[in-house]
C-alpha cells in the first residue's frame, strides 16, 4: 500500500541511531520534505479549503452586510461610494487574515509529525533536521500564496479592482510569500511546543485577530487612543498597509520598511525558536 511517506529514504538499521547528512544533501532533503507535505496538502485538503472559506466568507460578510455603512465612513470616500470603497479598504486585511490562517494547518501538522511517531523516525535517517522543518514551511508558504490567490479571486469577481501597475503586481507578490514565510516558521514552532494536535490547531488562532486588531478593517484612528499605538505597530499593520499602498497605488509611508523589520522578527524568531524546540526534543 502506498502511504504518504512511501518516497522517504529507508530507516537506518539501528533503531534509535541518529545520523547527520552531509551538508550536501540539505537541499535535496528539504525537497524531499517539501514534496511530503504538499501531497499532505493534495490528499487531505480539509485543513486548505477551511483557510479558503474562511476568509471569503469574511469577506462576503463585510463587504455586502457591513460595507455600505462602514465604507461610508472611510475618510475621503464620496457619497454614494461606500460598499466598493469598502471593499478595496478591507480586501488587504482579508488577504493578511489569510495568511495568518495558515499557521494553523501548519501548526496541526507539525504537531502530528511530532506526536505520531513520524519526526521519530526522521531521527534514525541521514536527513537534515533543518531540511525537515524547512519542508513544512515551504509547503505552508506555497499553500498561503495559493489561498491568498483564491481570495484575491474572489474580491476581483465582487469588484475589486485595484489600480496597480506591474511593478506593484510584483511587490505585491514578494510581499504576500515574506509574510508567508515569517508565519510558517511561526507556526512551526508553536506545533512543536504543543502537547497536543487539538492545542496545537488551537494556539495560532490568536494571529487571525491581529489584522482586526490593527488597519484591517477600520482605520487604526478611529480606535480607542489607548488602542491605537498597538494597532499601528503591531505586525500585521505594516503588512496590510504595504499591501494596500501597492494594489491601490496610495502613498504606505514608512509601513514597506516596518514590514520588511517585522518579516525578519518574525521569520529569525521563529526560526531559532523552532530548531531550538527541536534539537531538544530530538535528544529525548
Amino acid at each position: 500500500m502506498t502511504t504518504l511517506d512511501s518516497h522517504l529514504p529507508p530507516a537506518a538499521p539501528r533503531p534509535g541511531a541518529r545520523i547527520a547528512a552531509p551538508r550536501s544533501h540539505v537541499i535535496a532533503d528539504a525537497i524531499t520534505m517539501l514534496r511530503r507535505n504538499l501531497l499532505h496538502m493534495v490528499r487531505y485538503p480539509g485543513l486548505s479549503v477551511f483557510t479558503i472559506l474562511g476568509p471569503v466568507v469574511i469577506l462576503l460578510l463585510f463587504v455586502f452586510v457591513f460595507g455600505g455603512t462602514l465604507g461610508a465612513g472611510l475618510p475621503g470616500v464620496e457619497a454614494g461610494g461606500g460598499r466598493a470603497a469598502y471593499l478595496a479598504y478591507v480586501l488587504p486585511g482579508i488577504l493578511a487574515m489569510t495568511i495568518a490562517g495558515t499557521a494553523g494547518g501548519t501548526a496541526t501538522t507539525v504537531s502530528m509529525d511530532m506526536t505520531e511517531g513520524i519526526t521519530a523516525r526522521f531521527r534514525t535517517m541521514a536527513i537534515s533536521r533543518a531540511a525537515v522543518l524547512a519542508g513544512h514551511v515551504l509547503g505552508n508558504t506555497i499553500q498561503g500564496i495559493i489561498a491568498v490567490a483564491l481570495v484575491l479571486g474572489v474580491g476581483l469577481l465582487i469588484g475589486f479592482r485595484p489600480s496597480a501597475g506591474p511593478l506593484e503586481w510584483l511587490g505585491t507578490a514578494g510581499m504576500i510569500a515574506l509574510i508567508a514565510y515569517a508565519i510558517s516558521w511561526l507556526g512551526v514552532a508553536l506545533g512543536i511546543q504543543a502537547k497536543s494536535v487539538e492545542t496545537a490547531s488551537n494556539l495560532p488562532l490568536v494571529l487571525t485577530m491581529l489584522p482586526l486588531l490593527g488597519s484591517g478593517f477600520v482605520p487604526t484612528g478611529s480606535m480607542p487612543q489607548w488602542l491605537q499605538w498597538f494597532a499601528q505597530y503591531q505586525p500585521f499593520t505594516p503588512f496590510i498597509e504595504t499591501i494596500r499602498g501597492l494594489l491601490l497605488r496610495t502613498d504606505a509611508g514608512w509601513n514597506p520598511l516596518l514590514a520588511l523589520a517585522w518579516f525578519v522578527v518574525i521569520a529569525g524568531g521563529g526560526y531559532v525558536w523552532s530548531m531550538a524546540l527541536y534539537e531538544r526534543k530530538s535528544v529525548r
